[in-house]
């Protein structure tokens, strides 16, 4: 598991590492979600949290759900020129919830390097408010040219602490969103 303390560090307040991109050069869409939780850090896995509705919706949009092998729905992704990766390479956290991000602890993510390995990016599409803040203000200000104009799109987190948003809703949200 990508989890250490810090010395120094709260009780319960861990170090999180976050995982390397999905896709390839050939990505026209970057999804963007803010750090891996627990469940996602011991299975090694973006969002394998089994109520997380990322992989459902993955599913109904590009056939890479959650009946299929993990490295299965990342090809899928991949074929369908998709990228997924977090704000955060690292931040210190307690528990799962993006609500328990230490804002000042977080490193961010090469973003500038990922645009120039993959120019055909169109879009950059969050996964929650916490994403789409942390970009805004960490990422967005480091990055120039075609990369920082590309439309940013905030959706509706896939997280199961995100109940109060129906599934369908945010199904159709994200549908619009990669239509």
């Amino acid at each position: 598991m990508s989890v250490s303390r810090r010395a120094g560090a709260p009780p319960g307040a861990d170090i999180a590492r976050g995982f390397a991109p999905i896709g390839d050069r050939r990505a026209r869409w970057l999804i963007v979600g803010s750090l891996p939780g627990r469940e996602s850090l011991a299975r090694r896995q973006y969002y394998a949290q089994p109520r997380n509705a990322f992989w459902p919706i993955m599913g109904a949009l590009f056939g890479a759900g959650p009946e299929l092998p993990y490295p299965e729905r990342l090809a899928r992704l991949v074929q369908q020129r998709v990228s997924v990766w977090d704000v955060c390479a690292a931040a210190q956290r307690s528990g799962s919830l993006d609500t328990a991000i230490v804002r000042a602890s977080v490193v961010i993510n090469d973003f500038r390097g990922f645009f120039a390995r993959c120019p055909g990016i169109e879009a950059v599409l969050f996964n929650g408010a916490l994403a789409a803040d942390l970009y805004a203000r960490l990422v967005l200000p480091a990055l120039d040219g075609p990369a920082q104009a590309l439309p940013r799109i905030r959706l509706p987190s896939t997280s199961p602490a995100n109940a109060s948003i129906a599934y369908d809703r945010k199904l159709a949200s994200w549908r619009r969103a990669l239509a």
